[in-house]
């Protein structure tokens, strides 16, 4: 992409619409503040009805914020329509032509813009390559798969070379397998022209394997933002580590505070933990504990009792419980471990770089 980079800023947007059967209103979004920095891979994320569909539609034009500013660039765009402002959408649907074979509908967007035909083709066929569909422009979407036709999508809207590429849920109507190959593909591509991408989705893995930072979005409002590292180990509220991942909740009380860490007591028994909260000793918290984060031996920093064990192939899947709480482990790699069994006795171990206290 020959165009500067640009990034995105929405500075207490919110958008507001009426319960149809109550007619009362409600922030769909609600005076969310983000800042996406030139070049930067920002993922919307949560669950339906958070709000991240609607920010993105602002973003692209389709809906208007009812409060705050959205800023392309050093732009505020929302009196802008879609059509002139510096983005361009893949959509869930693809929106493909049905009419038309591969290289008109890349073509499509150049053609409304009067770009003269040798630098359309110039651009399309260059797109065609980048996307891998060379040598296929003259088939129609009829004849292609789903991933082909997702990349049909994604060379229309680069072909524009917009400063923002957005994206809504794109790959929601792909197999689960094809999902993986196409993240991929798009996240390599986003890197390789170094565009700045807004991605919508719900999937939390996907948000994992592709972003530099995810909003993590709750009811219209932003309830962490982070990279997938921070947010996965650090999340600052249940509801966040409960979001990301599979986890463990460990009732717990502070015997003694230090450097952003807490030594607590679970259950009688003491464990060093990491947090970011300022706490007391007598406070009571839980402590957050990933399944592969966490061994099972003879011997280790908390005790339980095996209710489930289940080989995996690459772990051993463990229910243990521990005082009241039911503890997941995939205890990795189990060829040269001891398994244990339903009704065992056995302890638990992790490392304190892993189990964060909320």
């Amino acid at each position: 992409m020959s165009k500067e980079k640009k990034g995105v800023r929405l500075q207490n947007v919110s958008k507001i619409y009426q319960d149809p059967k109550t007619k009362k209103e409600f922030k769909a979004v609600d005076s969310v503040n983000l800042t996406i920095e030139p070049g930067e891979f920002i993922t919307l994320l949560g669950p339906s009805g958070c709000g991240k569909t609607t920010t993105l539609r602002m973003i692209a034009g389709f809906e208007s914020p009812d409060e705050g500013e959205i800023f392309l660039g050093e732009e505020p765009i929302n009196e802008l329509t879609p059509n002139k402002r510096d983005t361009a959408m893949v959509f869930q649907s693809y929106a493909l032509f049905p009419h038309m074979n591969i290289f008109d509908n890349v073509a499509y967007g150049l053609k409304l813009r009067n770009i003269p035909k040798e630098e359309i083709r110039r651009r399309v066929f260059d797109m065609l390559d980048l996307v891998g569909l060379d040598g296929m422009e003259n088939r129609f979407t009829n004849q292609l798969s789903g991933g082909q036709q997702q990349r049909v999508a994604l060379a229309r809207a680069l072909v524009l070379e917009p400063g923002v590429l957005l994206f809504d849920e794109p790959l929601s109507n792909l197999d689960a397998k094809l999902r993986v190959q196409m993240r991929t593909e798009i996240r390599r591509i986003q890197q390789q022209l170094g565009i700045t991408a807004i991605y919508v989705t719900h999937d939390q893995s996907e948000a994992m394997s592709i972003s530099d930072r995810i909003t993590l979005m709750k009811s219209g409002v932003i309830a962490q933002m982070g990279s997938p590292k921070e947010i996965y180990y650090h999340p600052n509220s249940e509801f966040v580590a409960d979001f990301i991942g599979e986890c463990n909740f460990l009732p717990c009380k502070v015997v003694a505070a230090g450097d952003r860490s807490a030594r607590v007591s679970v259950d009688g028994h003491e464990a060093e933990v990491l947090t970011d909260r300022s706490v007391q000793p007598g406070q009571d918290g839980k402590i957050v504990l990933r399944p592969e984060a966490i061994a099972v031996g003879d011997t280790g920093i908390l005790p339980g009792r095996v209710e489930l064990s289940c080989f995996m192939g690459s772990y051993q899947y463990y229910h243990l419980r521990v005082g009241e709480t039911m503890v997941k482990i995939n205890d990795n790699c189990p060829v040269n471990k001891k398994v244990f069994g339903v009704g065992d006795e056995a302890w638990i171990s992790f490392d304190r770089e892993c189990a964060y206290m909320l």
